[in-house]
């Protein structure tokens, strides 16, 4: 392509809104010609915003607007598999924020449909592939020099949950990032979870299980556990640490910046994702941009989010039944080998 990529957000939510912002003001090589929200009001202040954007309540009008080249799924996880099933059928290569969706019985059927469609079309956000740190992590595992891992600790921190949050959610919407990092950390498919319950914090709502600990299996004997904490009250942190045969590799300490001054000693914590990721969602969105332009899919596939789905359900039926539940994983097709 020689002119700039159109993309169609789907959902103007603050991951929405911040998508355009991110399109507009900091990537090169496209822009975005139109939005999409059931809230109209609220497309249409984001529109306004962008030259030339047209506003929409309907994902499908979006996606048919003039100059649309892509889509960027931004949407709650319950609308994915329709606004992905629409621009499958447009041929439109699509962005899809994680969840892929909430449950492994829709992300199969996207995956079956991205068969049959021919050909790869959809590349899943799970953005900490692009963050700095983890790609480091990434990077100096592949070398060999540490060894096979054989533990992986995880933290996953927020200030406090949204009023929707559900204990569920915990897993399905906040563990799938540590999903989808163990699998690509390890190279390894999760083949079972347990999910423990600690006494709730007096921090969180009522009936909301917070903190949880999750702990998983690899097909490869690997263990990887993630504490998970959405109302911790004091910031946004996310941290891992990889035990292998000869070595540990830790990430996400937050000591870029430390002070000295007037009788301590200190730095900052983060206090959301748009401050921790930035740059992770900045790569991420500059990467499938230039791979859409050269007619190219990469980065995590519809695979990728299928088996974080699955992994997710199976960390639901731990967290209500108890006890370790294994992994029902369809065989992994060709396709996306």
């Amino acid at each position: 392509m020689t002119t700039p990529l159109g993309i169609a957000v789907i959902g103007t939510g603050r991951m929405g809104t911040d998508h355009v912002r991110r399109i507009q003001e900091v990537i090169s090589g496209a822009r975005v010609t139109a939005v999409a929200d059931v809230d109209e009001a609220r497309a249409k202040a984001v529109a306004a915003r962008v030259d030339g954007c047209a506003a929409h309540t309907d994902p499908v009008a979006a996606m048919a607007s003039a100059g649309v080249d892509a889509v960027l799924v931004a949407s709650p996880g319950p609308a994915h598999e329709e606004a992905i099933t629409a621009a499958l059928a447009r041929d439109l290569p699509v962005l899809c924020e994680k969840p892929l969706t909430p449950d492994a019985a829709s992300a199969l059927r996207l995956v079956e449909a991205e068969q049959a469609h021919g050909r790869r079309r959809v590349q899943v956000g799970f953005m900490r592939r692009y963050d700095p740190e983890y790609t480091s992590l990434k990077a100096l595992l592949e070398t060999g020099q540490l060894g096979r891992p054989l533990m992986l600790h995880q933290r996953h921190r927020n200030v406090a949950s949204a009023s929707f949050f559900t204990s569920e959610m915990l897993i399905s919407d906040s563990v799938a990032h540590e999903v989808d990092a163990t699998r690509w950390l390890t190279g390894d498919e999760i083949t079972a979870v347990t999910v423990l319950r600690p006494t709730p914090s007096a921090n969180a709502p009522e009936g909301l299980a917070d903190p949880q600990f999750v702990v998983m299996e690899t097909a490869s004997g690997a263990l990887a556990d993630v504490e998970i904490f959405v109302n911790c009250g004091f910031g946004y942190q996310v941290q891992a640490e990889t035990v292998c045969e000869r070595g540990t590799a830790r990430i996400g300490d937050g000591h870029a910046l430390v002070t000295a001054m007037a009788g301590r000693w200190g730095g900052s914590i983060a206090q959301d994702w748009t401050e921790r990721f930035a740059t992770a969602y900045d790569r991420e969105v500059q990467a499938w941009v230039d791979a859409t332009r050269r007619g190219e899919v990469t980065g995590p596939s519809m695979w990728d989010g299928y088996a974080a789905a699955a992994v997710c359900d199976a960390g639901v039926r731990s967290l209500h039944e108890g006890g370790r539940v294994e992994v029902e994983l369809a065989e992994r097709p060709d396709f996306y080998r």
